[in-house]
C-alpha cells in the first residue's frame, strides 16, 4: 500500500506567530515532524504543502519534499483540512503518483514519535479500515456516560440519551476522544465521503508523553518543559552507559 505523509504548514497563525518556523529548543517547530516522519519506515513519501516561500525553505533546509506551492485560498484561518489534503492529491496525480492513503501529520504536535506514524499505518493496513486516529482517553469526570447538555428551557439531558448517570466510577465504559497527532485515510473516503474518517473508524491510543497540540504561548511553553526534561533524562542516561563501559 502507497501512503503519503502529507505535512501542511501555512505562514499564519493565530495563538502563536510564525509558529510552524518559531525555534523550539534551537530548531523550528516543523522540524520535529518532519524528522518523525522521515523517520517513519511506512510512509511511501513525505511531502510538505504551505503557501509560504520561507516555511517552503525551511522545510527542504530538512529535508522534506516541495513539490508545489499551495494556493493562497487554501491557507486561510478559515480554510478546512480536507480541501488542503484534496488539493495535494490532485497536484500529485497531475504529475503521475498516486496513493492509496493519506497520512497527515499537522506541526503542532511536535512530540509525536515515528512509531505512532507506523503504528497507525499498521493497523490501516491490518484492519482495512476507513481511517485510523490517534486518540487519547477521556478522563472520567468527562464520560459521556456522566456529560450533560442543557435544553433551553435548563434542564439537563445526559449525552448518551440514558435517563440516569451510572453511579460508579469503576462502571464506566472507556471514552476516547481525537488526539490529533496522526490521521490515516483512504484516498477514496476523502474524496467519496468528503471527509478524514469514513463509516469505519478505528483509533491508535498515544502515551500522554508523546501527545501535545500547540495552539497557544501556553501550549508551547508546556512543550518546551517537556522536550527539555527528555533532553536531561537522555544525558543522563548516557552518561550513566558511558560510566558502566569504562
Amino acid at each position: 500500500m502507497k501512503v503519503l505523509g502529507l505535512i501542511p504548514a501555512r505562514g499564519g497563525s493565530k495563538g502563536v506567530s510564525r509558529k510552524n518556523i518559531r525555534l523550539l529548543l534551537g530548531k523550528p517547530m516543523l522540524a520535529y515532524t518532519i524528522e518523525a516522519a522521515k523517520n517513519a519506515g511506512r510512509l511511501t513519501r513525505v511531502i510538505l504543502s504551505t503557501e509560504d516561500e520561507e516555511i517552503a525553505e525551511v522545510g527542504l533546509k530538512y529535508g522534506v519534499d516541495v513539490p508545489f506551492m499551495r494556493p493562497a485560498e487554501l491557507a486561510r484561518d478559515t480554510t478546512p483540512t480536507l480541501p488542503v489534503i484534496q488539493h495535494a492529491i490532485e497536484s500529485l496525480e497531475a504529475i503521475g503518483e498516486v496513493y492509496d492513503a493519506i497520512c497527515l501529520l499537522q506541526p503542532t504536535n511536535p512530540l509525536r514519535r515515528a512509531e505512532d506514524i507506523d503504528n497507525c499505518i499498521e493497523l490501516f493496513e491490518e484492519t482495512g479500515a476507513d481511517s485510523v486516529i490517534s486518540i487519547r482517553q477521556v478522563p472520567h469526570e468527562y464520560n459521556p456516560k456522566w456529560v450533560y447538555w442543557k435544553n433551553a428551557d435548563g434542564k439537563m439531558v445526559l449525552t448518551t440519551g440514558e435517563t440516569a448517570p451510572i453511579s460508579r466510577r469503576q462502571d464506566l465504559p472507556p471514552a476516547f476522544h481525537r488526539e490529533g497527532s496522526v490521521y490515516v485515510t483512504r484516498k477514496t473516503v476523502l474524496f467519496e465521503a468528503g471527509n478524514l474518517y469514513g463509516t469505519d473508524v478505528h483509533g491508535y491510543e498515544i502515551e500522554p508523553e508523546h501527545s501535545v497540540n500547540i495552539d497557544t504561548l501556553e501550549d508551547w511553553n508546556e512543550v518546551e518543559r517537556r522536550l527539555q526534561e527528555r533532553l536531561a533524562a537522555s544525558d543522563s542516561q548516557r552518561e550513566t552507559d558511558f560510566a558502566a563501559t569504562v
